[in-house]
């Protein structure tokens, strides 16, 4: 074989397997679409780890619950789907076995809490507070406030029959009740309602969840109405 046919026999055999190495036996654009994709679902998985965990910080130091809306204005940069779908996948991990801390959806928005069953080592931490329980009227006033809202003084006291200022102011301090307009009627009467931490209070995500009457009446002082009383009241609600 002349010195120019071996010349030419070594340039093909090099540029072949320069082509294998470089494509890896596949065409060049099929290479370069599985790179693409493999890239791409790296960076995603990335992203919805890092949101994911942003949300648990940023609802960790929320002392309420906070709309998906305000999560999305906070990060500014993903969607509404985004944010719902990572807060599905921090539910989902904050419900396994072993976590103390779970995530719900109250009043309008997510919070994260305590897991119930850990409650009894929780109250070793502090000697508790004497807490001041909701007298019945009280508790009957917010039930009535909660079925009937907005509703004006006068139309609570023709359901309970009694006199129901010194009650209002009550639950007004305790921030489950509050003002929420004047009723179109001569001498345009204070109408009432119920507040978010009502809901945040009761784990309702709305009123639409609020139980039939006679079950919201039939719960306990115990279990509904130790409610501390704020330091510093509503100023008129």
């Amino acid at each position: 074989m002349s010195p120019t046919m071996e010349q030419e026999t070594d340039d093909v055999a090099l540029v072949e397997t320069a082509a294998v190495i470089e494509g890896d036996g596949m065409p060049d654009d099929a290479a370069k679409d599985v790179d693409v994709e493999t890239a791409n679902s790296q960076v995603e998985a990335i992203d919805v780890r890092e949101l994911k965990a942003i949300l648990e910080a940023v609802l960790f130091v929320s002392h309420e619950s906070v709309p998906v809306a305000r999560l999305v204005s906070i990060l500014g940069t993903v969607s509404k789907a985004e944010v719902v779908q990572a807060l599905g996948i921090l539910t989902h991990d904050l419900d396994q076995d072993g976590r103390g801390i779970q995530l719900v959806q109250v009043a309008g928005g997510y919070r994260l809490v305590t897991k119930q069953e850990y409650g009894p080592w929780l109250k070793r931490m502090d000697k508790p507070k004497a807490a001041q329980k909701l007298s019945r009227s009280a508790l009957e006033s917010l039930a009535i406030i909660a079925y009937r809202q907005p509703i004006v003084r006068s139309e609570i006291e023709e359901i309970r029959g009694v006199e129901t200022s010194g009650v209002l102011r009550t639950l007004c301090e305790r921030k489950l009740v509050r003002i929420v307009g004047r009723k179109d009627v001569p001498g345009r009467p204070i109408m009432y309602g119920t507040t978010k931490f009502f809901l945040e209070h009761f784990g309702l995500q709305d009123l639409s969840q609020l139980p039939p009457l006679r079950e919201f009446k039939e719960l306990g002082e115990s279990e509904q109405a130790r409610l501390p009383i704020e330091a510093e009241s509503l100023a008129g609600c």
